[in-house]
């Protein structure tokens, strides 16, 4: 088969094995963007409880934007590099503010995929992934962001290049795959990457994909 038939495959046996998947509450778009700036470098709980104690210790971004760089800091250890990340969270709520006269994301609803995506793309500590994720899950709009099990996984597949980069790998998948599988194959592949196609002990012989795998083929005795 080739690489598109690969990838429809891909997904749909991964919806058969797992389900359609479902994720979190969406948050704003803005509550988004620094969510996931949070997330960068460190897991889930760590954003979370970064996040948790920012919001409690600041009632709105209003109050993030205007407060010293050191309590922001402070206030997300939990999320790891706090001081590069508070500093990037500090400066883009302020742009956003100088550029907008106001502090959110919600317009962007209106603007064209691409469009929202150069806007978010401005601010530096957003990379593509980032703005993959706050266009996906926060604005409704497709885009298939690559973390490091989607990049993991899809690289043993095949379904990219080897040497392909991750921030490559965000427009190659949104190519070879149609909009409306985005969310799902997103979710189910990160799910596959967690529980089945680790980094370091991949269990192939459970795998719904070991037949069509680039790595369980060349390594059949995993």
């Amino acid at each position: 088969m080739d690489l598109a038939e690969r990838a429809q495959e891909t997904h749909r046996r991964l919806l058969e094995f797992f389900g359609n998947p479902g994720w979190r509450r969406p948050l704003p778009p803005l509550d988004e963007l620094v969510s996931t700036i949070l997330s960068q470098n460190t897991n889930d709980l760590n954003r979370d409880r970064a996040y948790n104690a920012l919001i409690e210790r600041f009632p709105t971004w209003e109050a993030v934007r205007t407060a010293g760089e050191q309590e922001i800091i402070d206030a997300i250890r939990p999320a790891g590099l706090a001081n590069q990340k508070g500093s990037r969270i500090k400066a883009i709520l302020q742009e956003i503010f100088e550029q907008r006269g106001e502090l959110g994301l919600d317009f962007l609803k209106a603007f064209s995929t691409q469009d929202a995506r150069e806007w978010l793309l401005q601010f530096k500590g957003v990379g593509p992934k980032t703005a993959a994720i706050v266009l996906q899950f926060a604005l409704d709009k497709p885009a298939f962001p690559v973390d490091t099990h989607v990049y993991r996984v899809t690289g043993r597949i095949g379904l990219r290049p080897e040497k392909m980069s991750a921030d490559k790998t965000h427009q190659h998948l949104e190519e070879l795959m149609p909009p409306k599988t985005y969310y799902p194959a997103h979710l189910n592949i990160i799910r596959l990457g967690r529980e089945i196609c680790q980094a370091r002990r991949p269990m192939c012989p459970e795998c719904p994909l070991q037949d069509i795998c680039d790595f369980r083929i060349a390594n059949p005795d995993l």
